[in-house]
């Protein structure tokens, strides 16, 4: 292919980027939207009874979408080539934060797990940043090493930090995060190159670790029995999942109407965080609920369509970022619809960008802030030249839309 072809590509491809610029934004601002609404009308019974105060879970959750925007804001401001740089520091830095959550009167123990440390005011969730940190660790190190990842040397090294992190969260324990954050990892190490076997092993050996843990505890090990069977222990351990079915089946095909759920109204325990999706089903009924699954469906398919602009431009380590943020919020988002639907077993994960909680908005806001520096870098020949995604090492990856030989990595 000659230059001039080459370079018409190119502005074809930045001509496409710019057209659908607007899906990723929109997407997170309609999603935040429907947030401020269903946390308002989900937390306006509990808010009044316990803190005498109707809106306090709305106030909360507006200042922390404020100091998530502002977040966003910081992060899309910082070259990817800095993130990448940064990588090892962030890395400790997560993993520092686990380690003094642990600690005896520095973590917060709320319902039995030790997950948050109090800030004055507020508090912070160390999983919920070591989301955000390990997501950056892994897109750079496998951008530099993902030609040796087919050499167990290579391969294992992302996988011992993940068995570190994944180690010190059940020490919490916060099953949820784990699922998340390992699936991501394996999605981006198979993304970068790594030969098949080695995937293959990996992921069943990691399913098989799973599911060992959740047979030894016994408190994971009733979740899943009264998923199987909620209404067996329907005033039992079965008591939050069959509420939130009563929701779905109570908002039919278009709802009961805004603020008219019964369910928020101490039936259904969370309301406002991890079971929002069922107080949105119940008010908003199955049309609501739809539009919610498309918003997040038309998010990822946002953030995949930057990946696949930035393996055009060999820009890996954009790829590999942007390829961990879709998977990870899709992945989330469908845990917890999962979860509030009876698809899954009950797990401790919010709703990305809708549901309340600080420290999950700021960052699900920060990743924002990536895809966006992304977009912005990869629409923007001048910035890629000038310190962005150039001045990141540039390396030959496959294209997953073409597969070649994964023992080489070489495109077909």
């Amino acid at each position: 292919m000659s230059r001039k072809e080459r370079k018409n590509l190119n502005v074809a491809a930045n001509e496409q980027i710019d057209d659908f610029a607007w899906v990723l934004p929109f997407c997170v601002l309609a999603l935040a939207s429907i947030g401020v609404v269903m946390v308002a009308s989900a937390s306006i019974a509990f808010a009044a009874d316990v803190y005498s105060d109707s809106w306090y879970f709305l106030k909360r959750h507006l200042v922390f979408l404020a100091a998530g925007a502002v977040g966003a804001l910081i992060v899309s401001r910082i070259s990817l080539a800095i993130w990448s740089n940064l990588s090892w520091t962030l890395l400790i830095f997560a993993l520092g934060m686990l380690l003094v959550v642990l600690i005896p009167g520095v973590g917060r123990a709320v319902n039995g797990s030790m997950r948050w440390i109090a800030l004055g005011p507020i508090t912070v969730q160390p999983a919920e940043i070591a989301k955000f940190c390990c997501l950056i660790f892994f897109a750079s190190f496998l951008t530099r090493r993902h030609e040796k990842l087919r050499h167990w040397s290579s391969f294992m090294v992302p996988i011992s930090v993940l068995g570190m992190v994944a180690v010190l969260l059940l020490l919490e324990p916060d099953f949820g995060s784990v699922v998340v954050i390992s699936g991501t990892a394996l999605a981006m190490v198979f993304l970068a190159g790594a030969r098949l076997p080695h995937t293959f092993l990996l992921v069943g050996l990691a399913a098989c670790g799973l599911a060992l843990m959740a047979l030894v505890s016994p408190y994971r090990l009733q979740r899943l029995t009264t998923f199987l069977d909620p209404w067996g222990e329907q005033f039992a351990g079965g008591y939050q999942l069959t509420q939130s079915l009563i929701a779905f089946g109570r908002g039919e095909w278009f709802g009961v109407g805004l603020g008219n759920s019964v369910q928020k109204l101490f039936y259904l325990p969370e309301a406002h965080t991890d079971f929002v999706f069922a107080i949105l089903a119940e008010e908003w009924g199955m049309l609501g609920g739809l539009v919610v699954i498309g918003l997040y469906a038309a998010l990822t398919w946002s953030l995949l369509r930057l990946v696949r602009k930035a393996l055009e431009k060999q820009a890996v380590f954009a790829a590999l970022l942007t390829f961990g943020i879709a998977v990870l919020l899709a992945g989330q988002a469908f845990v917890n619809m999962g979860v509030a639907s009876g698809l899954l077993p009950t797990k401790g994960l919010t709703l990305p960008f809708v549901s309340s909680g600080g420290s999950s908005l700021v960052v699900c806001f920060a990743l924002f802030g990536l895809a966006w520096r992304v977009q912005k870098e990869l629409s923007s020949e001048q910035q890629a030249s000038e310190g962005g995604i150039a001045s990141i090492r540039q390396l030959p990856i496959f294209n997953p839309l073409q597969l070649g030989d994964r023992k080489t990595g070489e495109a077909a």
